[in-house]
């Protein structure tokens, strides 16, 4: 099964909670009033797309009513599909490289969401890319953490940098960069402490590993990725919102949708955060992580299944 067919198999909660309910609600009315705006309004929300989002969904439909772009319940699935897939690729979701080596990548999240696992998994798909990585274990507060990704980096063959638990974050960070510099390495992934990002003190932690390594090398972090668990639904977005109050963020990486009803978040973080999804997670695999395509998730969603 190609990556599209997993898309399609893991999205099959969602489609269940969001597409079928919507084809219901067509095949229940023959014309579109009050009452069928007000249950498909429902829907939008149990599907996690979240309020605002679903407000400006809404509003949509409202104007493609009075423009004649909607004559029918019928015509409202293919128009919600096009929407969705426009609020999805507003702004680019393009994974962006240094334009000199090394690229560095700074991954945050708070513990649970699958961070670490989702580094081994990058440093993999880079790999397989044909990239030289290395992985920094600058979670230094669990020992858990530092162990686990000198597992990835066995599995992946990727060199790992770390030092001591309870070390420095920053110091680590910097000498994964040296490193890189030294032996020529294309891509740096930084693993960083995921305790409770109420936590001044862990934010302060992440600018830290932003000033340290913008110093050594122009424009660096090129990403700051922010690892989000599609099975909380909108809990994720307000994970995602005070991140992005503390740090800039350049992308979200969405795991476990496969195992979630609520994979209309990825409409809403979009929609209320304006911070794109550039990866997203469909299985255990190493193989199950991926850049995310707009066009793909929308056609997997209202597509045929």
């Amino acid at each position: 099964m190609g990556f599209l067919g997993k898309l399609k198999a893991g999205l099959e909660k969602t489609r269940k909670n969001f597409t079928e309910k919507i084809e219901q609600l067509v095949v229940g009315y023959a014309t579109i009033d009050d009452e069928f705006l007000d249950d498909l309004e429902a829907v939008l929300l149990s599907a996690d797309v979240g309020v605002h989002t679903t407000a400006k969904l809404m509003t949509d439909i409202k104007k493609g009513i009075k423009s004649k772009d909607i004559n029918g319940p019928e015509d409202l699935k293919p128009f919600l599909q096009n929407k969705i897939s426009e609020m999805l690729t507003e702004d680019s979701n393009e994974i962006k490289l240094a334009a000199a080596p090394p690229t560095v990548i700074v991954v945050v999240g708070v513990n649970g969401v699958g961070k670490t696992t989702t580094i081994g998994k990058l440093g993999q798909y880079y790999k397989e890319q044909g990239y030289k990585v290395i992985l920094a274990a600058a979670d230094t507060f669990r020992a858990a953490a530092i162990d686990q990704l000198e597992i990835w980096g066995t599995r992946t063959g990727s060199e790992i940098i770390k030092h001591k638990e309870g070390s420095d974050p920053a110091a680590v960070a910097f000498d994964a960069v040296q490193s890189a510099r030294a032996k020529k390495a294309d891509i740096v992934i930084i693993d960083t402490a995921g305790r409770l990002h109420t936590k001044s003190n862990l934010m302060e932690e992440l600018k830290k590993i932003g000033r340290i390594t913008s110093r050594e090398i122009p424009d660096a972090p090129h990403e700051t990725l922010l690892v989000l668990d599609a099975t909380t639904g909108q809990n994720a977005i307000n994970q995602a919102k005070l991140f992005g109050e503390a740090i800039p963020l350049t992308g979200i990486v969405l795991t476990k949708l496969d195992g979630t009803a609520k994979g209309g978040v990825v409409i809403a973080i979009k929609s209320e955060l304006n911070v794109p999804v550039k990866w997203i997670g469909v299985g255990e695999g190493v193989g199950d992580l991926r850049p995310f395509v707009p066009q793909e998730f929308a056609e997997a969603l209202f597509g045929d299944k």
